[in-house]
């Protein structure tokens, strides 16, 4: 199984600037196999300690500061072996053990010969405690759910991803690429991008193991909420997660409380609901007032939409059944396109640095569903999951941010094509969404 995000971690390894490496990512994303894989191609040996599993292995981070000596006692007990240079470190589940993630400032300070790693379930949650780490002393990570471009490698389409890299040119694709690349993306939408569930489909074409899997990591997420360290918080944060189907249902997706509950209030859940953007298992897309810079600035934190790590956990937690593959493009279209919608998301939080968010007016209802930063600008991108893309509030918006908007994006199941400012991306393209902004405005000169 190939990882895009391999590529980062040889450039962190040659860095003359290396530091400790956090990885962070949801459970099950596949954040132990990657680090494995990395060392087996990469380095003499690995050395691994689980201190979930071992968690004798912790004592040694508490009696001293010195990294030798951390080190010795680790290979001592272990009975591995670790090479300055030219093993990999990695230190697995270490998401409630403080004490060695403090460590990584000695390793930073006093031992950069030494490549460590470390990677954990929950980190998130760990991290957004104050004094969890040494600030400065660690590079940072991010793990996702595997892309549409991955999905189709695993799947050995390899032909479809190299077609999609070549694209260099904006102009409709043939149907021979894009046919097939509509049907595969139904295919993801099932799957989703946790590797398991996608390994069950790509090598097995299991739906039932498939649906297992992603039942399971399901059930894994639930027994995580209950190690929130306020019993009371459990719930309200299983309530959260289980009604995102019902959020995304409804026609303009803003999250309100009262679907979680009725009579909820935001100051009953919103500790809850920080749970899990802190997790990384869901997104939270806040409403902007208008396209300007800085993004945050503008940021209406009242109204926000909430979306899910992954389409296909998404599809699951919705319990909509993998026939859905087979009728039409209802995958696409299926509660007001909120797979789509969650796709892109996932899609375009791995491309760009700043967070999306949307825009919408009520009187009368216009929403334009992301906004997006690409270095100083910003761009209206509108998802459709039919052939049916008129875009009136993508024309709204440019109505009333005429200086602002350079470029409309709209992706739908349409070819690639630039009509005036209105560039179409199709739906399947969406991890090339930056490249492809990027020559619309070069072919436009701005």
């Amino acid at each position: 199984m190939k990882r895009l995000i391999m590529q980062q971690l040889i450039k962190w390894k040659d860095s003359p600037y290396r530091k400790p490496l956090i990885l962070k990512g949801v459970r099950q994303v596949g954040k132990t196999w990657l680090l494995k894989e990395f060392g087996r191609l990469c380095y003499e040996n690995t050395a691994y300690f689980n201190f979930d599993e071992n968690e004798e292995y912790r004592q040694f981070f508490e009696t001293t500061q010195s990294v030798e000596r951390i080190l010795q006692n680790l290979m001592l007990a272990s009975g591995q072996k670790i090479l300055p240079e030219k093993t990999l470190i990695i230190f697995d589940e270490v998401q409630d053990c403080p004490k060695v993630i403090n460590s990584m400032k000695y390793f930073c300070e006093n031992a950069p010969q030494y490549h460590v790693a470390c990677a954990g379930s929950l980190l998130g949650i760990a991290l957004a405690k104050p004094a969890s780490f040494p600030v400065g002393k660690v590079n940072f990570m991010q793990v996702n759910p595997m892309t549409f471009s991955e999905f189709l490698l695993a799947n050995g389409d390899g032909n479809l991803s190299a077609f999609m890299d070549g694209v260099d040119v904006i102009e409709p694709l043939p149907d021979a690429f894009f046919n097939p690349l509509c049907e595969k993306l139904k295919m993801y939408y099932v799957t989703g991008g946790m590797p398991e569930p996608v390994l069950m489909w790509t090598e097995a074409r299991d739906a039932e193991a498939m649906q297992t899997a992603l039942s399971d990591i399901i059930d894994a997420y639930e027994r995580d909420f209950a190690k929130h360290p306020s019993v009371s918080e459990y719930p309200k944060i299983s309530m959260i997660w289980k009604s995102v189907p019902s959020q995304l249902a409804r026609e303009n997706k803003k999250f309100l409380y009262r679907v979680v509950k009725e009579g909820a209030r935001a100051r009953e859940y919103e500790d809850a609901l920080q749970w899990l953007v802190d997790a990384r298992l869901v997104h939270k897309v806040y409403r902007s007032s208008a396209p300007k810079l800085p993004v945050s600035a503008y940021d209406d934190l009242s109204a926000f939409k909430i979306y899910l790590a992954d389409v296909g956990l998404l599809r699951r937690l919705a319990q909509l059944a993998p026939t859905a593959f087979g009728e039409g493009n209802r995958l696409f279209t299926e509660f007001k396109g909120a797979l789509s919608e969650n796709y892109v998301l996932q899609s375009l939080v791995t491309q760009f640095e700043t967070e999306p968010r949307y825009w919408s007016q009520v009187n009368p209802p216009y929403e334009v569903d992301f906004l997006i930063q690409r270095e100083n600008d910003i761009f209206p991108i509108e998802v459709k999951a039919e052939t049916n893309v008129g875009g009136k509030s993508l024309r709204k918006f440019k109505e009333l941010f005429a200086e602002q908007v350079k470029l409309r994006v709209r992706l739908s199941l349409e070819n690639l094509k630039l009509d005036g400012d209105l560039l179409n991306i199709p739906l399947f393209m969406a991890d090339y969404a930056d490249r492809l902004i990027g020559m619309a405005m070069e072919r436009l000169g701005r």
